[in-house]
């Protein structure tokens, strides 16, 4: 592993037979030597290689080795590269010593050893393919450290996302029994009642009034059951991308006037008053059963938190198309809770107590979606909300999305 690492060894002199003579001693398999004449020469070869090592000749024409020497050392580039010294100047000019001061790892008197400077190109050259393989093992460490990190945060997010949906599955479960028992313990109360009176012959308990309110009260438990069921298979359809939009062509202004008018028994029921303003027709290309399950979603949600004020509904022809608004003046929504709020399962904050799957909402943007449209809300906690939605007109009249 060692001898695949390549080696740039840099030699410099001004005599061209010197630096033959340098060269033909250091080459090697897995070495390139470059030379150069003049520290100028040696600067640029410098810039633009990384060299295991650099052996420099002191006395130079133009700027000498010292110089050349502390150029490098200055240098974020070439700073760490080790230097040795050639020099013919006598011991008595202190070269050696000044070589070690300005950075030097060696110094050579010539004529030179041949054993000693291949003895110490040789550790020098070991050294820096040493030196590369502990970077790349450093390297290899830390990408696989910073692979672990990652790993790691996507184990932690999935293991949220785990909790998250288990709490969810529980939370749903608690709210599905709930939602489910409401209904069948009316239909099981009714039915004992009538069992009873039965029992003791009391034809009384059966007066064609008497039977009209029970169909009515059963009527109303089963459409809660069927609703429930409906939420629940809407969401599997959403999830799987088989939720079916049948367009026709209609009047959005009628199908809002009939909805309304079909809300009037539990208008009358949860002492409501609501207002409806659809006069002018908007005739487009939509799935009429699915806009009529969006409109009665937010007919529901106004009943059921709108603290029995007044409620505003409104259909009109818009640039994009047609426009539904339903607005009530009841508890309202924070900032926070209005994205929140078209999520699966989620209902307004402090409003556990009342009914619902918290699937409303979810699935009516999910139909409007599938239309082209959009669903907006606007609301001020304790000032009530206005639900918007917008269609495009559409074109047209079959094609399931």
């Amino acid at each position: 592993m060692l001898s695949a690492t390549e080696s740039k060894l840099l030699i410099v002199d001004d005599l061209p037979e010197n630096l033959l003579a340098l060269e033909a001693l250091i080459k090697g398999e897995g070495r390139e030597v470059f030379k150069a004449q003049s520290a100028d020469e040696a600067l640029a070869l410098l810039l633009e290689h990384e060299f295991a090592l650099a052996i420099l000749d002191v006395q130079m024409p133009g700027m000498n080795g010292f110089e050349l020497a502390e150029l490098m050392r200055g240098t974020e580039k070439t700073k760490h590269i080790p230097i040795v010294f050639v020099s013919a100047a006598g011991r008595e000019l202190n070269y050696a010593f000044k070589g070690y001061e300005s950075g030097a790892v060696d110094f050579l008197q010539k004529p030179l050893d041949m054993h000693a400077v291949k003895s110490k190109v040789n550790v020098f050259v070991d050294l820096y393919r040493q030196r590369k393989v502990m970077m790349r093992q450093v390297e290899a460490l830390e990408r696989s450290r910073q692979e672990q990190e990652t790993l790691l945060a996507e184990l932690r997010a999935t293991q949220e996302e785990l909790q998250r949906s288990l709490r969810m599955r529980d939370d749903f479960m608690s709210m599905v029994s709930h939602e489910v028992r409401t209904p069948l313990n009316g239909l099981i109360l009714d039915t004992q009642l009538r069992k009873m009176q039965l029992e003791r012959a009391n034809a009384e308990a059966f007066t064609l009034d008497k039977l009209s309110a029970m169909f009515a009260r059963d009527e109303r438990q089963l459409q809660s059951l069927i609703r429930l069921i409906e939420d629940m298979l809407d969401v599997s359809r959403i999830r799987t991308g088989k939720l079916s939009i049948r367009p026709k062509r209609f009047d959005l202004s009628r199908l809002v006037q009939q909805v309304v008018e079909s809300f009037s028994h539990q208008l009358v029921t949860a002492e409501y008053s609501m207002s409806v303003s659809a006069e002018t027709p908007i005739v487009g290309v939509w799935d009429e059963f699915r806009i009529e399950q969006v409109l009665a979603n937010l007919l529901t949600n106004a009943l059921r938190y709108g603290e029995k004020k007044p409620i505003e509904v409104r259909a009109y022809p818009v640039e994009e198309g047609g426009r539904i608004d339903v607005r009530d003046r009841g508890i309202g929504i924070s900032p926070e809770n209005q994205q929140r709020i078209f999520q699966q399962f989620e209902r307004g904050v402090g409003t556990e107590a009342v009914a619902g799957l918290g699937l409303g909402l979810y699935i009516s943007e999910q139909i409007v979606k599938a239309h082209g449209g959009r669903i907006e809300v606007q609301s001020t906690p304790g000032e009530g909300s206005l639900f918007s939605v917008v269609l495009p007109l559409g074109t047209g009249d079959a094609a399931p999305a």
